[in-house]
């Protein structure tokens, strides 16, 4: 079991920015691949970005692709989400997820493990 904590969102304006972060609570990211997925009410879970832990390969959703950029830090046993040029399109609840193995998916029901979210809000 995995149990992850994310943190970092928050009430922003168009334009701004926000890193959201995501740590394992009480173990270590090893052979993982740890995804961000978004939601907003009566929505399905949006795939925005994913990582693998060992090689650190990236994949982002087009939508976010050039404003979003995830990352990691081994030290921190942390995975990042930097969020640049915020819209109101951006508004959602935020998720972190991972899956056993280093395999990149969008699909959100691959994924074994979920925190409890973030909320981001973009205000026009």
């Amino acid at each position: 079991q995995m149990h992850l904590v994310e943190s970092g969102g928050g009430l922003v304006q168009i334009g701004d920015s926000l890193r959201l972060s995501c740590s394992p609570s009480g173990r270590t990211f090893d052979d993982h691949t740890v995804g961000w997925f978004r939601q907003v009410p009566g929505g399905d879970r949006e795939f925005v970005a994913a990582i693998t832990w060992i090689s650190g390969a990236p994949a982002h959703a087009n939508s976010v692709s050039g404003r979003f950029a995830i990352s990691k830090d081994n030290t921190k046993n942390t995975v990042y989400l930097q969020m640049n040029s915020l819209k109101p399109e951006d508004t959602a609840v935020y998720y972190c997820a991972a899956r056993n193995g280093q395999v990149l998916t969008s699909t959100y029901h691959q994924y074994d493990y979920w925190g409890q979210g973030t909320r981001v809000t973009v205000s026009s």
